[in-house]
Parts: structure tokens; C-alpha cells; sequence
């Protein structure tokens, strides 16, 4: 590990990586494997019939095995991100968090594969003959020049789409960017002329793609840390320089620079200095593309000049290049025709709907993400955001249509407004709508009380939320204990962590008073409240957020919620016409659930199952679903009759008298909410599909439900989430882990002022 890395942050992500499963990827069946049945038509003998099928036409491979939506992530980590030639075995993280990133965004069952070699024909052998294994090829962190004389012989090799991501994806998003930037400044691309700086691959890709799409050959200078790659240089030369060898008489990037419209840099920090910004053309475009560190900072470039367009390649700047906008729906819309080859017409068309997507609206979810800024399209908003939900049936069907146009798909697409429709039903909106959730916090940075501040665990989940730029993290412990941990943990005193006891506050007793007002009419005496503020982290935590010392509070980690939510609802009260519930929010593999009250009411009577259903829809649309809930109960309808069944009825019966903007219908048993077939059974039933929103009758049935499914596996609980105090609070379950309060922590801080 360098010199310059966070340690503490260095070792959160070796327990990251190392935690349950190690690693981030686990494959799960997607048929049922439970009964001797199930295994006869899984396996032997079975399995005899797809595979007859498809000897006889090998097309069918895609109709019976999951090689249609499978795509192999292949590296040899000879160029791992910035880290150099790590090797293949360093290089497996990078892969398989790459293939995270297929399915979170595409749903592309992924595959990363490590090559031990770095022999071009031997890594060539090695990847030709997995061609009926997999729907497309990934090519991730092969160093040039090898990556492209792998990526050109594959190509010729293979019938199936062979794509290096280094290379095409960060060309794609920079020319979606670029072509906004030609619009806004008012140019044509066949009169800019453009300077690259770096004459690695993802700098061929850009100038190759840029020259297809119309930027004459003589417009563009392309350099490297000798300088000016000039016709008749022989220095530091190979064929791919070589092709876009310029005839001019600059030598050097300051030369080249002059008078330019536009500059691209995917070389190093620091390159482009004030003389070279500033003898650039007028509005000048500037990708410094570098990571970390861009070529030039962009509060840099508008010091000097106000008329320029921007970009970098990080989060923290607007208009990213970020790959991850390209290469997931890239290779849906090529899986999805069946295409032999990602081309050049399907690259173009990407980069232009990419483009065309930051001219529209923007959504409320991503304009939210900016501190709630309606974002239009201009000089700070020319690529899309990576969380934009439009994204999956955007990108696809021009990749799809150009596909088709250009010859290379073998299953054409007939009806595109049913594909866009079947794009739009495969990503469950729940993980974009959290990612869309903390960015929020991120630009509205929180200060969140971590009562039990002198766990471990807390300590971590401190950290981390600090980290992530969500905001200010307050530790409620004695400092010697709290500094100890930190270090333990691998952080010294640099980490901007506030630690209060309430034993040391300078005004603790305003808090004795507020504590006393609150409860003196429930048997407490003053030196009761005095107590109650010094000795439970809890209470005392809960007056923090109360009194406006900070926004939000996490607990749970060491005691009970009941015990918890008792000690925090002494001092913070419901919200007035609210009741108080916990929502836990169950993501499945192809479907998000809300379950409601899974803390709270023991034993609702019909009016609390009412509300419940009501408050658990609006967070369901706040999550971005359309909430169609079920009314659970042992029985179905009145069959068999059974003691829940007379709440649930009323109920519903309270419910259509409110006539609220939701479907709802009960009571129903479980499977009858769930399960399509069976609702299908019930044709009267006020849901046209199955819920997403579950009110239990009881908390012990919510409680046990989610519990079992937490510990059985299969899916992500988030929460339980408490909803309906006056102030952000969460209590976490006891097993919580550091990512669970962090998240915890960093959704009750987008609480604050709803």
C-alpha cells in the first residue's frame, strides 16, 4: 500500500471484501432444485431433451441455457485501474465488482475470468473457445498496445460481441459529452479542432470514435509525454499512434494547445497549466479526464475563464465520464438482438442517446440528487447521471436499432415500445432510488448521533458515514475509550468525528429541563430526568436531535428495539396525525416488498391497520413504486373464518371510505398477495398485480416474517425504518453490520426536513 492511501479506509475495505461470503459475487440457481422432480428436469435425465435440442441447431443455446444474458469479465490485470500491473490475482476484485455493476444496471449475469498470462496468442487461445459459454466478451485491464491486438484478433475470431471496456466506454460517454458541448457553443464537429493529451488505449478509442462520427483527420493533435505525435516522428511510435499521425508544426502539448476549441485529457494530474487554458480558442471545451487527479481542476479553468464547458472523470465535479453509462446497456441492447459484434453504428448510436438523454427533462429522482436543483441542459449538465433511471430503456434500443440497421443482429426486435416496456420491468427501482437517497445526503450533508458510540462497530459505521461525505458523525461515549478504538480500528485524530458525554456538556442543563417538562407529569422527579440525561446514551442522544444539536440519531446495536424505541419516544414525540410504525424493506432478486409494522404496534386494532397501510404505500412511493397492498391475515376472503379476520375487514372497510390513491384489498393470506397464479383465483380483488406493500395484523407475525427472511437469506432487508417521530431516528437491529447502520444513519439524515 502507498504512502498516499487512507489506511483506515484501506482496512474497511479488506472487511468489506472478506465479510460473509468473500468477495462479491455468489451464484444462485434460477429454477427450483428442491424435489426429486425438480432434479430430473434440471439433471439427468431431463437435461437430455435441451441438449438434443440444441446439437441439432446451436442458435438454441440462447432459448434453453442462460448464455443469452451472461457476459464473461476477462482481464489479465496487467493495467488495473490506476494501480498498474497487479497480476490477475489483484486484478479479481476489480473484475468482479465489474460484474456487479452489470447486474445492478443492466440485469447481465456476469462472470469475471482472470487470465495468467501475458502472451498475447496464448490469451487469445484462451478466450476464442469460450464463444458458446457466453452472449459477449468483456476485455477489462489488458495494457496497451496488447489490448488492442487482442481485442482486433478476437473480434475476427469470435461471432459473438468482444468489447474492451477501457477502450469504447469511456469514448462513447466523452463523445455524448462532446457532442452536447458542439451544440452549446455552436459548432460543428467537421470545424473543431481538438487536442488529445495520452496516447493510451481510452485516447485512441476517443480520437477513433470522434473521427467516425465526422472530426476530419487534420482537425486533431494527438500526443504523448514526448509530445505531438507528428508525421515523420520516429521516437516512441507503434501503428496505432501512427494513424493518427498529424502534419503540423507543434511539438509540444503548450503548442498544441493554442488556439484549440476543444481538449481531451487521459493522461496525467496536473498537465495543462494557465498559459495552455488560456491560449485555447474562445468557450473552449475541456475533458480532463484523468483519475484521480484531471489533467486540471475545473474551479481552476473557470478562475481563469468563464466560458468554457467542463468535465472530468469524477463524482464530485459535474458532467462525469463515467463508464458505467455505457458498457451495462451496451451490452443489453447487443445481447438482446443477439448481436455477432459491438460496431461502430451501435457505438455512435449509444453516445447519441446518451446525448439526446441530457437534453430532456430530468426526473424528480435525479433532480433530487442535487439538492433538489432542477437540472437543465448546459454547460454543467451535458452527460447524463450515472443513477438516472431512464438510462435501461434509453440506451438499449438505439444500440438494438443500430444492430438491426447495420446487419449484425441475428434476432431483430419487432415491437420497440414492448421492449422498452420489458427494459423498464427488469431493474426493481428500489436500489437506484436509495443510491439517488444518498447522494441527496451527500449534497446535504448531516450531523447524525451515534448513540452508542463506543462499540466498535459504531466506531466503523462512524467512520464510513463520514467518509462517504454524508456528513458529521457524533459519537455519544468517553472519549479516551472512543480516540482507542479509532486507532484500533486503523484512524487517528484526523477523521472529523465530534464526541460528546453528557457528564461533560458545558450546558447539559437545558437538557435536565427539557427532559423534566416532558415527563413530569409521568412520575418523574428532576433529579430523575438529571439521571435519565447522564446515564442513558440513548436519552441523552435523543435530546441532541431534539433540541436541534443534531439532525438525527442511530442506536439498537446493544440493547433490544423495544427497549430502545422506549427510551427514544420519552423524548421525541410522533409526528401530530401520525402513527408510529417500522417499514422493513425487503429487495429480492426481481421484486422490493414493504412489510408494515414490523416494531411498534403489538395489536392493531382495524383503525391502526388502516393508518399503517396508509403511511406504508407513502413511503413505498417514496421509494418510487406504484404501492398495491395487501391486508395479510391467516385467512382469505373469510375462508377458513379466523379471529384476525374480523380487523382486517374493518379495515378495509375504513379504507374505502377514505378512497385513497392507492390499490388495496384484504384479507388475504400470503401466498394469495404474492403469488400471480393464485391472486388470479380471487377475480374481484382490488389488485390487478401482486403486492408490494404487506400489512401484517399482529407485530409478531411482521416481526417473526422479517426476521426469517433476513436470516434465511435470499434478499436484503433494509431497516425495519421507523417512521412517524417528529425527529430522524433509527434503531437498528442487534446483528446490524457497519453498512447497515451506515445506511441507517445516511437515510435518517434524508429525513431532515421532509
Amino acid at each position: 500500500m502507498s504512502d498516499d492511501k487512507d489506511p483506515g479506509l484501506y482496512e474497511e475495505a479488506l472487511r468489506y471484501h472478506a465479510q460473509g461470503h468473500p468477495g462479491k459475487l455468489r451464484i444462485m440457481a434460477s429454477k427450483p432444485v428442491a424435489t426429486q422432480h425438480d432434479l430430473s428436469l434440471a439433471y439427468s435425465p431431463g437435461v437430455a431433451a435441451p441438449c438434443l435440442a440444441i446439437a441439432e441447431r446451436e442458435e438454441r443455446s440462447y432459448d434453453y441455457t442462460g448464455r443469452g444474458n451472461r457476459v464473461a469479465v476477462i482481464s489479465n490485470g496487467t493495467a488495473v485501474l490506476g494501480l498498474g500491473n497487479l497480476g490477475p490475482h489483484g486484478a479479481k476484485p476489480v473484475m468482479e465488482g465489474k460484474a456487479v455493476l452489470f447486474k445492478r444496471f443492466a440485469d447481465i449475469d456476469a462472470i469475471d475470468l482472470e487470465i495468467d498470462s501475458e502472451d498475447v496468442d496464448q490469451i487469445v487461445n484462451a478466450i476464442r473457445y469460450l464463444g458458446p459459454s457466453f452472449g459477449g466478451i468483456n476485455l477489462e485491464d489488458f495494457k496497451a498496445p496488447e489490448c488492442f491486438i487482442i481485442e482486433q484478433r478476437l473480434r475476427e475470431l469470435m461471432d459473438i460481441p468482444v468489447f474492451h471496456d477501457d477502450q469504447h466506454g469511456t469514448a462513447i460517454i466523452a463523445a455524448a459529452g462532446f457532442i452536447n458541448a458542439l451544440d452549446l457553443t455552436g459548432r460543428r464537429i467537421e470545424d473543431t479542432k481538438l487536442v488529445v493529451n495520452g496516447a493510451g488505449a481510452a485516447a485512441i478509442a476517443c480520437l477513433e470514435l470522434l473521427k467516425a462520427m465526422g472530426l476530419p483527420h487534420d482537425n486533431a493533435i494527438l500526443c504523448d509525454t514526448r509530445g505531438v505525435i507528428y508525421k515523420g516522428r520516429e521516437a516512441g511510435m507503434n501503428q496505432w499512434k501512427s494513424a493518427h499521425a498529424a502534419d503540423t508544426r507543434a511539438r509540444t502539448l503548450a503548442e498544441a494547445m493554442k488556439d484549440a476549441d476543444c481538449f481531451f485529457g487521459l493522461s496525467a494530474p496536473g498537465v495543462v497549466d494557465r498559459d495552455m487554458v488560456m491560449s485555447m480558442g474562445p468557450k473552449p471545451i475541456i475533458f480532463a479526464m484523468a483519475n484521480p487527479e484531471p489533467e486540471v481542476r475545473p474551479e481552476e479553468v473557470l478562475a481563469m475563464r468563464d466560458d468554457a464547458i467542463i468535465a472530468t472523470g469524477r463524482s464530485d465535479y459535474p458532467n462525469q465520464v463515467n463508464n458505467v453509462l455505457g458498457f451495462p446497456y451496451i451490452f443489453r441492447g447487443a445481447l438482446d438482438v443477439r448481436a455477432t459484434t459491438i460496431n461502430e453504428p451501435m457505438k455512435i448510436a449509444a453516445a447519441r442517446a446518451l446525448a439526446e438523454l441530457a437534453r430532456e427533462d430530468v426526473p424528480d429522482e435525479v433532480a433530487a440528487a442535487y439538492k433538489g436543483e432542477r437540472l437543465r441542459f448546459g454547460p454543467s449538465y451535458i452527460i447524463p447521471a450515472p443513477f438516472d433511471p431512464r438510462l435501461i430503456h434509453s440506451i438499449p434500443p438505439a444500440v438494438t436499432r443500430a444492430a438491426m440497421e447495420s446487419g449484425v443482429a441475428r434476432m431483430p426486435i419487432i415491437d420497440e415500445e414492448g421492449y422498452r416496456n420489458d427494459l423498464r420491468a427488469r431493474l426493481d427501482v428500489t436500489a437506484g432510488t436509495l443510491q439517488s437517497i444518498f447522494a441527496q445526503v451527500r449534497n446535504m450533508p448531516r450531523r447524525v448521533v451515534f448513540a452508542e458510540g463506543e462499540e466498535e462497530k459504531v466506531v466503523r459505521a462512524a467512520i464510513a458515514y463520514q467518509r462517504a461525505g454524508y456528513g458529521t458523525p457524533v459519537l455519544i461515549g468517553r472519549e479516551a475509550p472512543i480516540r482507542e478504538m479509532m486507532r484500533t480500528v486503523g484512524v487517528g485524530g484526523d477523521i472529523p468525528v465530534e464526541i460528546y458525554n453528557a457528564r461533560e456538556l458545558q450546558d447539559r442543563e437545558r437538557y435536565y429541563d427539557f427532559v423534566y417538562s416532558r415527563l413530569q407529569r409521568q412520575g418523574m422527579l428532576y433529579r430523575d430526568c438529571v439521571r435519565l440525561v447522564n446515564q442513558d446514551r440513548n436519552s441523552f442522544a435523543a435530546c441532541m436531535v431534539a433540541l436541534g444539536d443534531a439532525d438525527a440519531m442511530v442506536t439498537g446495536v446493544t440493547r433490544r428495539f423495544s427497549a430502545a424505541f422506549e427510551e427514544v419516544s420519552r423524548i421525541i414525540e410522533p409526528e401530530p396525525g401520525r402513527r408510529v410504525l417500522g417499514v422493513s424493506t425487503v429487495i429480492a432478486r426481481d421484486r422490493t416488498v414493504f412489510m408494515a409494522d414490523t416494531t411498534v404496534t403489538m395489536m392493531p386494532d382495524a383503525a391502526a391497520i388502516a393508518d399503517i397501510a396508509v403511511q406504508a404505500a407513502e413511503f413505498a412511493r417514496q421509494m418510487g413504486h406504484v404501492p398495491r397492498v395487501a391486508l395479510l391475515s391467516y385467512s382469505t376472503f373469510g375462508n377458513p373464518k379466523h379471529e384476525t379476520g374480523d380487523r382486517v375487514r374493518e379495515a378495509v372497510k375504513l379504507l374505502e371510505a377514505r378512497q385513497p390513491d392507492f390499490e388495496f384489498d384484504g384479507e388475504m393470506s400470503v401466498d394469495v398477495a404474492l403469488n400471480p397464479e393464485t391472486l388470479a383465483l380471487y377475480p374481484f380483488c382490488g389488485l390487478s398485480e401482486p403486492a408490494n406493500v404487506l400489512v401484517f395484523p399482529g407485530l409478531h407475525s411482521a416481526n417473526i416474517a422479517s426476521k426469517l427472511i433476513a436470516a434465511i437469506g435470499g434478499a436484503t432487508v433494509v431497516g425495519p425504518l421507523l417512521l412517524g417521530l417528529q425527529k430522524p431516528v433509527q434503531i437498528a437491529p442487534i446483528g446490524a453490520t457497519v453498512s447497515d447502520l451506515v445506511n441507517l444513519a445516511a437515510l435518517a439524515a434524508h429525513e431532515v426536513g421532509l
